[in-house]
């Protein structure tokens, strides 16, 4: 056998034991005993046989590139997968972290991690999310009741000069709750808004308060500088939120009761026991279920209620919730209720829609039917109803001093301060803006940023001039309309005297006679007779049973004959 028969190159190489021992006829180490051969194991004899068959080929030129190819293209792969484990684990610990690398100006979305069973991560990068969705309106279908509706002609009616309500177009309860938007309206100009929080107050050039604080000019200059992120005085500038410690402070239970509101709020308030009680009426039983009724009280007022029997241990009024506020922030009860008028969003942080109605109105539609009507309807996110007689501000300032509202010198020096603003009379030329006065009894809001802005600056301007807020309403939508498209929805009056019923306030109702009780006949008496005392024997008694008729005169012909008569001289 020779060496080539084995496999075993004779030149050019290192040779091999097998081929010393067949030279040299015996073995260079020492003996050992013999020890039985072992059967190597499977895995090292396919280990041994790819080794010999690399080391067999490798040395010719074509098969040798090839592997070294493949193990250029191992390795590059290799480094490529321990790179990107290595930005994907700095990545996540800066996530648990909260901070993020530097900006390179590559775009990561990052939607969700998701981690499989053994908690490694499976998936990061996501597409973008989609654009938030806004509600954007609609339009009822052909053929609907309501859809070409108009308002009738006013009557005819000579004797009643006075102002009256008109037929409104209300769908079905149940329609109007199908109709309810899903998602918010859009929010112009600002996105975010925040609410400013002060513990040390110091007081500025003038107004303010120790509730609603007191922002310096500037600072009241730059609240109207409308932009996507925004931080204003909104009253509750103390305490940790708004009701606890911070004046007009509510129990926790009623916080935590009013916290859980997510749907409609329907509010009220009466300070002073100024007002009676009024239950709406026409509610549906799914309102009477959803909808949050709360009606703001002083102590004052609690007592009156309990006094009267209307108020028990269950703090309830019929539909009413009764909240009792303690710490009034103001000595004006009118000024203490524009706290609940103005800031709803801030008492019921998570409602999106509030109806407010003054303690002298009675609610006699339901409110999904009115939200329906002036707001879902017209894509609006604020509704008033405007003056039924005045458009002007300065026309309802002089109003407000004939009827002694306010001190006249308060009066004359807001106006002169709106005036001094750019705030003009009110002319045609500011169309579509129908007035600039509001009949502020009802105001219906959906709680977006905009309209929750609109209705902090208008508590701001009662907060540190007049509290008659139908004087600072214009101003403060004319400044946010400067800066924004926003507009508000202001229907006619006549529409608002539809779905609420005025009422009388309770010291006028108490100089009323009681009504007679039910099943009663009334007994109307006359009126005394009225007795001429210039003439004589005339009695009382015939009067009233005799009725003197009224013989006619021709005063035509006896002016005539006067006016011809001749006077015959001496």
């Amino acid at each position: 056998m020779t060496t080539a028969s084995l496999g075993l190159r004779s030149s050019g190489s290192y040779g091999s034991l097998q081929q010393q021992q067949f030279q040299n006829g015996g073995s260079p180490f020492q003996a050992s005993p013999p020890v039985p051969p072992r059967k190597p194991p499977k895995m090292f004899k396919e280990k041994e046989g790819l080794f010999l068959w690399i080391c067999k080929f490798a040395p010719r030129k074509k098969i040798g590139m090839m592997l070294l190819c493949v193990v250029s293209a191992a390795v590059f792969l290799w480094v490529l997968y321990v790179g990107k484990g290595e930005d994907t684990q700095e990545l996540i610990m800066s996530m648990n972290s909260g901070v993020f690398p530097p900006d390179t100006g590559q775009i990561r979305h990052i939607d969700s991690i998701e981690k499989n069973d053994v908690g490694k991560i499976a998936s990061i990068e996501s597409p973008p999310p989609p654009p938030l969705a806004h509600f954007k309106g609609y339009t009822l279908p052909p053929g609907n009741p309501c859809e070409g509706f108009t308002l009738p002609p006013p009557p005819a009616d000579k004797k009643r000069t006075g102002p009256r309500p008109c037929p409104v177009c209300y769908l079905p309860v149940e329609q109007a709750i199908a109709l309810m938007p899903d998602a918010p309206s859009f929010s112009p100009g600002v996105s975010s808004l925040t609410y400013i929080h002060e513990e040390n107050l110091s007081k500025s050039e003038f107004g303010g308060s120790e509730f609603g604080g007191y922002p310096s000019l500037m600072q009241r200059n730059d609240s109207y500088d409308v932009r996507e992120s925004m931080s204003v005085h909104c009253g509750f500038v103390r305490g940790a939120r708004p009701g606890h410690q911070t004046g007009f402070d509510i129990d926790d239970s009623n916080l935590l009761a009013m916290e859980s509101c997510r749907g409609v709020v329907v509010a009220s308030a009466i300070f002073g026991a100024f007002d009676l009680i009024r239950q709406p009426q026409n509610i549906s039983e799914y309102a009477k279920g959803n909808v949050c009724f709360y009606m703001f009280v002083d102590e004052e007022t609690e007592n009156f209620l309990r006094n009267s029997s209307e108020l028990d241990s269950s703090m309830r009024i019929g539909l009413w919730r009764i909240a009792v506020v303690h710490n009034l922030p103001y000595d004006d009860p009118r000024r203490n209720g524009k706290v609940p008028k103005l800031l709803l969003h801030r008492l019921f942080p998570n409602a999106r829609y509030s109806l407010w109605v003054d303690a002298k109105l009675e609610l006699v539609v339901d409110p999904y039917q009115i939200l329906e009507r002036f707001l879902w309807r017209k894509n609006a996110s604020f509704a008033i109803s405007r003056h039924y007689r005045r458009f002007d501000v300065f026309v309802e300032a002089e109003a407000n001093k004939a009827a002694s509202k306010f001190d006249n010198a308060s009066i004359d020096f807001q106006v002169d301060f709106y005036r001094k603003e750019g705030l003009t009379p009110y002319t045609r030329a500011k169309l579509p803006i129908s007035s600039d006065v509001p009949e502020g009894c009802v105001i219906i809001k959906e709680h977006i940023p905009i309209s929750n802005l609109f209705t902090c600056l208008w508590f701001n301007e009662v907060d540190r001039f007049t509290p008659r807020d139908q004087i600072s309403f214009a101003i403060v939508r004319d400044k946010i309309r400067e800066k924004t498209n926003w507009t508000l929805n202001m229907f006619l009056d006549c529409e608002r005297r539809n779905f609420v019923i005025q009422g009388y306030h309770r010291d006028v109702l108490e100089r009323w006679p009681p009504p007679p009780l039910p099943g009663a006949i009334a007994v109307v008496h006359p009126p005394p007779p009225v007795i001429d005392e210039t003439l004589p024997n005339v009695s009382a008694s015939s009067f009233v049973t005799s009725p003197i008729k009224k013989i006619p005169t021709k005063r035509g012909r006896e002016r005539k004959s006067r006016r011809h008569r001749k006077v015959i001289p001496g």
